[in-house]
């Protein structure tokens, strides 16, 4: 056999088809797997997740139940705007496609205010530093108590008549007072006497000496 019949037989038409036959058939395999798995896992169908949000969560648990679909509180937050029990916020969130039996995990509003604890302020930080805290913890401020003292500087926190500490757990709805300096301190109240005093330096020392000696 020479190399030209050898390659003659190579490429004959009927190892053409054979290999074309080969091709094919894989071809045919991957589509058919492809489908077979999109139609085993349900690929692209699935239920769409409503927006739960401000729903009550027992009527979400009740409503999703009829859908195939469990809801679980996992976690609670606080909006005083909202009914206690009304869900805050959902994972996966709405409009998401899911499976039948899927779990969404829900965040729901506590039936109370949260407490916060009280950082240090208390003769540690002026009047504008500790407004700027407290507000960015979310509490209300009322006018600030004056008292003698360093001009702006913050001598207490106060919740109604109860004096507050570093450290104190308080609901974040109860308004604070700041008691902050007015800048009069002691020292510059006995600078003041001094320079009210009369002066005896300027004037007759013997009239000052006999008014000692009576």
């Amino acid at each position: 056999m020479d190399v030209k019949e050898f390659f003659g037989k190579f490429l004959s038409r009927y190892l053409f088809l054979h290999l074309l036959a080969m091709a094919l058939f894989l071809i045919l395999l991957c589509f058919g797997v492809q489908y077979a798995l999109s139609a085993y896992t349900h690929h692209d169908e699935g239920i769409e997740v409503p927006d739960l949000y401000g729903m009550e969560y027992v009527d979400a648990i009740a409503s999703m139940r009829e859908k195939g679909i469990y809801v679980i509180a996992n976690d609670t937050g606080y909006n005083k705007r909202m009914d206690a029990d009304c869900i805050l916020m959902q994972q996966p969130g709405a409009g998401t496609k899911v499976k039948e039996g899927r779990t969404i995990y829900v965040t729901i509003n506590s039936t109370s205010s949260p407490k916060v604890r009280i950082p240090d302020l208390i003769d540690n930080s002026s009047y504008r530093e500790a407004q700027a805290r407290l507000t960015a913890i979310g509490f209300t401020l009322l006018e600030p108590k004056l008292v003698d003292g360093e001009r702006d500087w913050v001598y207490g926190v106060m919740a109604g008549s109860r004096n507050l500490r570093a450290g104190d757990m308080v609901s974040i709805e109860t308004p604070l007072m700041l008691v902050i300096g007015n800048g009069t301190s002691e020292d510059e109240d006995e600078e003041d006497m001094m320079l009210d005093a009369p002066s005896l330096i300027d004037g007759d020392t013997d009239e000052f000496v006999e008014i000692v000696e009576d």
